[in-house]
């Protein structure tokens, strides 16, 4: 079996290759790329493929972007950190996923249900498929990167460095792991609308916090939460009560 991994992790990429390998030691890698450019540029050749492990986030964009650029026939099958709701059209339309971190009995299921199914079917225009999916789930694209402004010049912070944004008076921040406050040029009503839902939740008008950042919840008045989260703030950390319970199961998912 030929295999093809787009993951732009190395660990993860070596991972799933030594998992592979116990599978089935006739797999070969045939090769890996770790962006949406590289992989269209490799694809472009018309490579021999048996199957395609395809991360969903990468270096340069969503894999989803492969599909508008060239025309994919191998069935494949996306590694990917988000959640299971999003991604139950995957199963409807034939194509699996696997959740990071990746386990092995479910990789074998993924790897059976390619030998059940797909060896025993003409190959699929995968490309045609992945549009038809993607206009049915409405996919968003959210941000990867915030645009800073300092001054007269223009940076950018990755969400994923990102602790929490606030708002004071019309102005908006970002703030680092570090505790380093950014100037935003969006308002926080767009940054939740843009940012990954599964990351980033608004607990009141002036706060959208990362759940990596968040380190306690307690009791509050009024059936209220208040979070402590660091680096620290001088925003108000207060749930707001009709976010109570959307706070309540963003954190435990």
């Amino acid at each position: 079996m030929r295999v093809y991994i787009i993951e732009d992790e190395i660990p993860a990429a070596n991972q799933l290759r030594k998992l592979l390998q116990q599978q089935n030691s006739a797999i070969a890698i045939v090769h890996t790329s770790d962006s949406v450019e590289s992989s269209v540029q490799y694809l472009q050749g018309c490579p021999a493929l048996d199957i395609i492990f395809m991360d969903i986030q990468l270096a340069d964009g969503l894999s989803f972007d492969i599909f508008e650029q060239v025309a994919i026939k191998t069935p494949v099958i996306f590694t990917t950190a988000f959640d299971q709701y999003t991604l139950k059209a995957f199963k409807v339309n034939s194509i699996d996923y696997l959740l990071k971190p990746i386990d092995e009995a479910e990789l074998e299921k993924s790897l059976d249900k390619y030998y059940n199914f797909y060896q025993q079917k003409q190959q699929e225009n995968f490309s045609d498929k992945m549009m038809k999916l993607m206009k049915e789930m409405k996919f968003v694209k959210y941000k990867e990167r915030l645009l800073i402004k300092r001054g007269q010049q223009l940076s950018y912070l990755k969400t994923g460095n990102t602790a929490y944004c606030f708002a004071d008076g019309k102005l908006c921040y970002a703030v680092d792991f570090n505790g380093t406050k950014y100037l935003l040029e969006n308002n926080l009503g767009q940054l939740e609308e843009q940012l990954q839902p599964s990351a980033f939740y608004r607990i009141n008008r002036h706060l959208l916090v990362n759940i990596e950042a968040v380190k306690k919840v307690h009791t509050w008045l009024g059936g209220r939460l208040k979070i402590d989260i660091a680096p620290s703030t001088n925003a108000e950390t207060v749930v707001s009560r009709e976010r109570v319970n959307g706070f309540k199961e963003w954190l435990g998912k």
